[in-house]
């Protein structure tokens, strides 16, 4: 069975370019770095612990998060299933695909066939659009080539696949059953609250103070990785490439600000899209500083790249400061 008419050229990160998919499907028609902004996906986490060989920087909020606030933001109806049971979870995706509806899953993409990079990461997403005896159909990311298949069984484990931000075989479908929130109001309300999180951030590793911890951190990173020269280039290149949209996200959410200025006129909108201009390169300045010092072994570069953080801490800071002046829309 495959869903005829489903767009397979893929977006840029995997979860909003799944969305793309659903979305479209559904008659919904947005770009990907506006699903990106109206799901409050612009985040940050210095991730480090004792079962990690190094440490992880995240630039977004976690697996699923987008999905649910882009559908209460917009009032898009979103059916979520979660089940131990492979069989139950086969059964959840097939009967939606046999009905005409894509799905969306989270995978560990570790067990995906296509990815030539296998390194388990349990917050992977990709949309069904059909399936035969042997193979299952997706819509990846353009990166992972837009259009691809694998085998039924590799996507059974990729579902079932446990482990730090894996799900239990999570599948969802969205629809938009009722008139849509106003997008002008929709943009108005997500960057209160994505704004609103970042500046007030739970512990000391998330938001603006989890850049600033990062800053402290990255002097360390050649004492703290066992091998540098591969650790290194590695944070770098997930920085900077690796799903990301490019500069830990920044840059998907600067041209969804750039976006939102043509539709809702506000000050601190705009004030908030020229900051996120500025700080787009500083981010890949970062990577490159890093990736520098893996290949070098210089520990000045790492002080380089702590000095461009503490900068990034507070522009980022003042451009969430502003996102959050917007005025709320009128009820």
């Amino acid at each position: 069975m495959i869903i005829e008419g489903v767009a397979s050229a893929g977006g840029e990160h995997c979860e909003t370019s799944t969305l793309q998919v659903l979305l479209r499907h559904a008659g919904v028609e947005l770009s990907e770095p506006m699903l990106f902004g109206l799901g409050e996906g612009l985040g940050f986490i210095y991730w480090d612990g004792k079962n990690l060989p190094f440490p992880f920087l995240g630039g977004r909020s976690k697996p699923i998060e987008i999905t649910r606030k882009l559908s209460d933001r917009l009032g898009l109806s979103l059916r979520v299933k979660e089940t131990t049971s492979a069989r139950t979870a086969w059964r959840n995706v097939a009967e939606e695909i046999d009905a005409d509806v894509p799905v969306g899953l989270q995978l560990d993409s570790y067990h995906l066939e296509y990815f030539t990079s296998k390194v388990h990461f349990g917050g992977h997403f990709a949309a069904l659009y059909g399936y035969d005896d042997e193979r299952a159909f997706l819509v990846d990311t353009s990166q992972q080539g837009g259009s691809v298949s694998t085998s039924l069984e590799s996507l059974e484990r990729a579902r079932g696949e446990k482990g730090p931000m894996a799900a239990k075989n999570r599948s969802f479908t969205i629809g938009a059953d009722t008139p849509l929130v106003p997008l002008a109001d929709a943009i108005r309300t997500a960057v209160r609250a994505n704004a609103a999180e970042f500046l007030d951030p739970p512990i000391a590793n998330l938001g603006y103070r989890g850049i600033g911890n990062a800053a402290a951190q990255v002097r360390k990173w050649l004492e703290r990785s066992s091998d540098p020269a591969h650790d290194l280039p590695q944070a770098a290149v997930l920085m900077e490439r690796a799903g990301t949209g490019g500069a830990l996200f920044r840059r998907i959410y600067r041209d969804f600000l750039e976006e939102s200025t043509a539709l809702v006129d506000d000050a601190g909108l705009r004030t908030a899209y020229g900051k996120y201009r500025e700080i787009v390169p500083l981010w890949t300045e970062v990577a490159e500083l890093v990736a520098q010092a893996g290949k070098t072994g210089d520990a000045e570069t790492l002080n380089g790249a702590s000095a461009v953080l503490s900068e990034l801490a507070r522009r980022e800071q003042e451009a969430m400061t502003a996102l959050a002046t917007v005025q709320p829309c009128r009820s």
